[in-house]
């Protein structure tokens, strides 16, 4: 259904993921937002579609020391160590202000262990709020229990950590795949048959910088994550393949700054998107991007943002190669 020329009827920005129904599909990712009470000073909260919060574990922790932020060309690389205040003081502080807004709350969850993921989420769960809508699993961290292997990069673990959480929630469950893989494919399909709600991606990739006068790395830890709008072709990449292998809704991240930015990720094959490193620079990115995703809708004439997702167009000799 396309709008009057006039354009006069608003587009629809509204998203479903399972039985949850977002305002619009425009998310701020974990680990640039805090949570929630850092930015709310510089933007309203409740025109986001939702909120990602920062990583959560079972205990504190002080994450690595400085450095451990560093800009770079079109983009930052950082090695934070997931540095939470613990699921107690979570549960305690940071969820009863997030439920002040009329916004839908993910937690994000970050363990070294299967036991580790699955009690966070069970503890949350148990002291749920009325807008939490759920979770996203960060398997980009160290699993102790087999000698520092990423969770995200064994399908197998990717496979077993979804099925385990499936049993324990029937709030959303999204899975935030690694791109540090040799094809994304095999573990959205994991996740897919482990019964995720979703996956999102991506997340960082493995950078790192030198000080070329002290010949030392820039980062303490040597290597980090790079992300920002250096890595958005490959994280618009990593969407469409993830599209083609699996039917579950993709939620988009890496590079976002503009609402154009959006309209690609939604166009690849996303439902929905998080803007993340822009945040450090505008603490109301998300909200620039869903209100410039609004007006692209009302000056195409495209009268829902639904209509945008997986709507590529690729010529036929290319479908028919596969592509």
């Amino acid at each position: 259904m396309n709008l009057p020329q006039n354009g006069a009827i608003k587009p629809d920005l509204r998203v479903r993921l399972g039985d949850v129904e977002f305002k619009n599909p425009v998310l701020v990712a974990s680990g640039t937002f805090g949570y929630g009470a850092e930015a709310n000073q510089w933007c309203d909260i409740s025109e986001l579609g939702g909120v990602v919060t920062k990583s959560v574990s079972w205990k504190p922790r002080m994450g690595n020391p400085p450095h451990r932020i560093i800009e770079t060309a079109s983009g930052m690389l950082n090695s934070i160590g997931l540095a939470n205040v613990g699921v107690q003081v979570f549960i305690k502080e940071k969820l009863p202000y997030l439920a002040r807004f009329d916004t839908k709350i993910i937690a994000n969850i970050a363990a070294s262990s299967v036991e580790e993921y699955r009690d966070v989420l069970e503890h949350i769960e148990a002291n749920a709020v009325p807008n939490l809508a759920g979770y996203e699993i960060n398997i980009s961290c160290p699993n102790v229990k087999d000698g520092g292997l990423s969770f995200g990069t064994s399908v197998e673990r990717t496979e077993e950590l979804t099925t385990l959480l499936r049993a324990s929630t029937k709030r959303l469950l999204i899975m935030k795949l690694t791109p540090n893989v040799t094809s994304v494919a095999p573990f959205a399909q994991a996740c897919e048959r482990a019964g995720a709600d979703a996956i999102s991606l991506i997340n960082t990739l493995v950078g790192m910088s030198i000080d070329i006068y002290t010949r030392e790395p820039r980062l303490n830890t040597v290597t980090g994550g790079l992300s920002g709008p250096a890595i958005k072709p490959i994280a618009l990449a990593q969407v469409y393949q993830a599209r083609k292998a699996c039917s579950l809704p993709i939620i988009g991240i890496g590079g976002i700054v503009t609402a154009e930015d959006a309209v690609e990720f939604l166009i690849a094959g996303a439902s929905m998107v998080q803007v993340g490193t822009a945040n450090f620079v505008y603490p109301d990115a998300g909200i620039r991007v869903a209100k410039g995703l609004e007006a692209y809708l009302q000056k195409q004439s495209i009268a829902r943002v639904s209509d945008l997702v997986n709507s590529l167009r690729v010529k036929a000799e290319l479908k028919a190669a596969g592509w």
